[in-house]
Parts: C-alpha cells; sequence; structure tokens
C-alpha cells in the first residue's frame, strides 16, 4: 500500500474512533431510563451519568491537544484510545451508579487526549484540497455520528441492553490499536512535554469545567439556581486568571499567536454556533419522538438514519463548496462561495430547517412533522462543521507544533456549544418538557429561538469569516485568506 493509501486509510481508522466517541454520548441519552431501573439511580445521580463524560471531556480538551504536541500525536493517541477501551468496559460491566459514574469520567478524560490527537494527525497528514476532503469526511462523522448513534443506542438498548452501549467499543478500540501503528508513523514531540504550562493547563481546565458544569445545572436546574451562577461566575474568573498566567508563562498553553488569531477564532466561534443549533435539534427532536409521539428508543433511532445521511452529504458539498473538489471546483460555484459563502448557506439551511420545526403537531404523523425540518437543518449544519474546523486548521500547515492546541481549541467550542445547546432546550421547552409539561407549545418557542440563532450566526460569518477557499495545486500553505 503506497503512502497515499496509508493517509486515506489512517483517516478511516481516526473516524471510527471518532464515531466511537459520538455514538457513546448519543446512544447514552436513550439508555439512560433503563440505566436508571437496573443501577436503582434517581434523577440526580442520571445527571452525574452523562455529566461526569462532559465535564472530563471538555474541561481537559485544551490540556490533552497540549499533551498530544508533547508526546507525539500517536503515541497521544494510542494512549487515549486504550484508556477509553478500558473505562468502556469497566462501564459495561458497573453495578453500581458510582461505579458507572466513575467510568464515565474516565471515558471523558481518555477523549479529551484521544480527540484532538487525530484530528491533529489529520491535519499534518493531509494538505491543500487534500486535507479538506479529508476534514469534510471529519466533519460528517461529527455530525452525522450523532445522528446514528441515536440508532445505535436505541437498537442496542431494545436487544441486547444498555451495557452493550459500552461493550460495542472493545472491538472498535482493539482494531484500530492494533491496525492504526501499521498506517500513521511515530512522529517525534512538536514540542517537548516538560515545557508544558502547568498553571496555565490547570486555569484553562477549571474554567472550562466550570462552564460546562454551570451550563449542565442550567439545563436541569434553571439560570437563577446558585449551581449554575455560582460556577459560571467563577468560570468568569477563572479567564482573568488564565489570562495573567499565560502572560507571564515562559512557554504559555494558549500561545496569543496562535490562539488569537482570526481564522482560529472565527472558526471556534462558528464551530460553538454551529453546535448550539445541532444539538439543541438532537434534544427536541429526541424528547418529542419518545415523550409526545410516544415512540420507543429503537423507532426513535430510525428517524436518525436520513438525518444522518442529510448531515454527510452537507459536510460532502462543504468540502467542495470551499474548493476542494479537485480541478473541476476551482472554476465552478462552489469554489468561489469559499469560507463565508459555505458557512452563510449552511446556516441558511439551518434556519429553514428549524422553522419548519415550530410546527411539529401536537399529535399525527409524528415523522412527517419532523423529519423534513431535521433533515433540511442537519445538511445545513453538517456544511457549517467542516467549514469551521476547516478555517480553524488551516493554519497548521505552517506550523505543525501547534497542531494539538488548536485541535484543543476547536474542540472545547464543540463541547461548550453541546453543553450551551441542552441547557438552552431544557429551558426554552420548558413548558412542554417539565415535570408538569404538556403540548407543544415550549417545542415552537425552542425551534423559533433557533431559528434566530441561525439566522445570526449566518449574518455574523459573512463579516467575521476569513474570505478564502482553498486553492487547487498547493501545498501546505494551500488556504488562502483575503
Amino acid at each position: 500500500m503506497d503512502r497515499l493509501h496509508h493517509r486515506w486509510a489512517a483517516l478511516a481508522l481516526l473516524c471510527l474512533a471518532q464515531f466511537m466517541l459520538i455514538v457513546d454520548v448519543t446512544g447514552m441519552n436513550l439508555a439512560l431510563p433503563s440505566i436508571a431501573r437496573d443501577l436503582d439511580l434517581g434523577r440526580a445521580g442520571l445527571t452525574w451519568v452523562a455529566a461526569a463524560y462532559t465535564l472530563c471531556f471538555g474541561g481537559l480538551l485544551l490540556l490533552g491537544g497540549r499533551l498530544a504536541d508533547g508526546l507525539g500525536r500517536r503515541r497521544a493517541f494510542l494512549i487515549g484510545l486504550a484508556a477509553f477501551t478500558l473505562a468502556s468496559l469497566i462501564s459495561g460491566v458497573a453495578h453500581s451508579g458510582g461505579q458507572l459514574i466513575a467510568g464515565r469520567a474516565v471515558q471523558g478524560v481518555a477523549a479529551a487526549l484521544l480527540s484532538p490527537a487525530a484530528l491533529s494527525i489529520i491535519t499534518t497528514s493531509f494538505h491543500g484540497p487534500e486535507r479538506t476532503k479529508a476534514l469534510g469526511v471529519w466533519g460528517a462523522i461529527a455530525g452525522g455520528g450523532a445522528a446514528v448513534g441515536v440508532l445505535v443506542g436505541g437498537a442496542l438498548t431494545s436487544g441486547p441492553g444498555w451495557r452493550w452501549v459500552f461493550f460495542v467499543n472493545l472491538p472498535v478500540g482493539v482494531a484500530v490499536a492494533v491496525l492504526l501503528p501499521r498506517l500513521v508513523p511515530a512522529s517525534l514531540p512538536a514540542r517537548v512535554l516538560r515545557d508544558v504550562d502547568v498553571p496555565g493547563a490547570l486555569a484553562a481546565t477549571t474554567t472550562v469545567g466550570l462552564v460546562v458544569y454551570g451550563l449542565i445545572h442550567a439545563g436541569s436546574d434553571g439560570w437563577a439556581t446558585m449551581w449554575t451562577l455560582v460556577p459560571l461566575g467563577g468560570a468568569v474568573i477563572g479567564v482573568g486568571v488564565l489570562v495573567a498566567v499565560e502572560r507571564r508563562a515562559v512557554d504559555p498553553l494558549l500561545r496569543p499567536g496562535v490562539v488569537l488569531e482570526r481564522s482560529v477564532v472565527a472558526g471556534t466561534v462558528v464551530m460553538f454556533a454551529a453546535t448550539v443549533v445541532l444539538i439543541t435539534g438532537f434534544f427536541l427532536v429526541s424528547w418529542y419522538l419518545q415523550h409526545r409521539a410516544g415512540y420507543s428508543a429503537l423507532k426513535t433511532g430510525l428517524v436518525y438514519v436520513p438525518v444522518a445521511v442529510a448531515t454527510g452529504l452537507g459536510a460532502h458539498g462543504a468540502s467542495r463548496m470551499i474548493g476542494g473538489a479537485g480541478a473541476g471546483a476551482s472554476a465552478g460555484v462552489g469554489a468561489r462561495l469559499g469560507f463565508r459563502g459555505t458557512a452563510a448557506v449552511g446556516f441558511a439551511l439551518a434556519a429553514l430547517g428549524a422553522g419548519l420545526l415550530t410546527r411539529v403537531p401536537a399529535s399525527g404523523n409524528a415523522v412527517v412533522g419532523v423529519l423534513p425540518g431535521f433533515v433540511v437543518l442537519s445538511a445545513g449544519i453538517g456544511m457549517v462543521l467542516v467549514t469551521a474546523t476547516t478555517v480553524a486548521m488551516h493554519r497548521v500547515g505552517g506550523e505543525e507544533a501547534t497542531a494539538g492546541v488548536v485541535s484543543g481549541v476547536v474542540n472545547t467550542g464543540h463541547e461548550l456549544g453541546s453543553a450551551l445547546g441542552v441547557a438552552v432546550a431544557s429551558i426554552l421547552a420548558a413548558a412542554s418538557i417539565g415535570p408538569a409539561g404538556g403540548g407543544v407549545g415550549g417545542f415552537h418557542t425552542a425551534f423559533g429561538v433557533m431559528v434566530g440563532v441561525a439566522v445570526v450566526a449566518g449574518v455574523g460569518v459573512l463579516r467575521g469569516l476569513p474570505a478564502g477557499r482553498v486553492e487547487v495545486g498547493t501545498g501546505a500553505g494551500a488556504v488562502f485568506m483575503h
């Protein structure tokens, strides 16, 4: 197998590992009722089954990205993969809520090392239009994997049981661990690990962790509670501490010339906004189908199959629109759209899809009421996810020593968007999903707000994103910013 085929085969394995992480998150949501029955968990315990993973993953991503640069990308990926696989086994055999929560926390820690390492391998292995294509595949996994995860979670929970949501990770983890070293050469550490900015890492981890913790409680308890306001207030202080620490560090974790570069900031913000819209849609549609339309976990999962396809098609379309389709694209409409146009089109589709979802019916055919809008929304967000990642990661071709850190920053935007999306959805749709909720008015309100978010984001990218595109036939510096 030549080097070109090695790269694409390695991409398939890296995406399979990322797919495993995503399926584990969304599949878990459908398994929670069964877990509550089997392990005798109350509402608080169930909250922490989900939150333990999110809190550790989101809080440690920046440190994980720095470790990926310091340990070497392949080594960091394999360590994270091994830890995630072992934690999946621990979670699957759990016989108490505490054991399951501990397993989920370890999964989050492992994922915080695995995910940025995988993305940095991709961005340093591919250049120019090939990188755009590779990131298009990665974006399709990010959105489509979440939809497929609902189907997998529903099928496993309805079939062999919720424990198999974890057990299915074991063969995947072992297979990727065996095959990847044959395709991805070991790389020397891009930066010396002993120079890790420990105070900066602690400040960054604490700050992001406080934000995620506050948003989790905002979704379950509301915004005006101590468990929400105190962590979010602490996060504001944490940002100030982080800035002060980084200014004094000899080799700062978050180097201003990297993380404050326009493309990195813009890509991360767009990733955040797109994830808010996507996760809000996933949360509300899943709740609507199961608790208002009376669908089983498996039947709900089947609804997500065309959603996964739409997300993949949107991601593929974006990779062409920003110039990654090959020489034939350079003269076409897609290549002329560039970053701004592609993201704007994606958000416009998301707004249209959310607008259709504001009309979900109180009775009648739920699939007919949900699927058209959900498919359009997902296709649009698939486009935006690829654009955001490509914009943020394009600079890595010129400075591979920062690949892990930039990957961590982008992934942090995704995790914060996920946490905020669930919190916003829970609060806006409270009239329909609360303890005494009923009807569909809350769903209409929440999707109406998502229309506004998508419209504002779509207008914002026209000014905030660099007006660049991928030029065909260039090397590492294939993305030109205008």
